[in-house]
């Protein structure tokens, strides 16, 4: 599988970005680790991990620590040695949906009053809420991830263009 790893951190001048290599990281902390290399004081560290045009995985440090993970698609973790060691461990589907809504499950249910929050083929995982104080509810993240024709490059690309480091990031890509 081939991947897009890209950091995008924020201090007091504002986001920068860089690439992030994965190749040999043995765990999810590893991962972690080589976010908080890109810079040590960063307020917020998001990490879009893009693969094979099918899944998009982001992980945020904020101040180094608790780290916090989304993924567009547990089958992901089937796919590849990379996605289990990023979303392999994340067993519960995804939280930070309407928090007055918790008695409805995410993927659907057999009465017609409950409507999936998301694609039913696709099984988001993780903390969907992860970008809520950046602009990008759980909802607005999972209506991106789940719509018909977006591929995880698209995705980002929206993220970052609400986040303000669309160019910074797009950068990356042309190199």
């Amino acid at each position: 599988m081939s991947y897009f790893a890209a950091a995008v951190v924020r201090d007091d001048s504002g986001w920068s970005a860089a690439e992030v290599s994965l190749r040999g990281a043995t765990d999810i902390d590893e991962v972690a680790d080589r976010l908080r290399d890109v810079d040590q004081e960063a307020d917020i560290s998001l990490l879009f991990v893009e693969a094979d045009d099918a899944y998009l995985v982001i992980l945020r440090l904020d101040e180094g620590e608790d780290l916090r993970v989304f993924g567009s698609d547990s089958a992901y973790a089937e796919e590849s040695r990379l996605g289990s060691l990023l979303v392999g461990d994340l067993k519960t589907s995804v939280t930070g949906l309407d928090d007055g809504d918790e008695s409805r499950p995410v993927t659907g249910g057999d009465e017609e009053s409950e409507q999936p929050a998301v694609d039913p083929e696709a099984d988001p995982v993780g903390d969907a809420d992860l970008l809520a104080n950046l602009g990008i509810p759980a909802q607005r993240l999972l209506s991106l991830c789940t719509h018909e024709g977006m591929l995880p490059a698209d995705v980002t690309a929206e993220i970052c263009q609400v986040l303000g480091c669309a160019d910074e990031v797009e950068d990356l890509r042309e190199v």
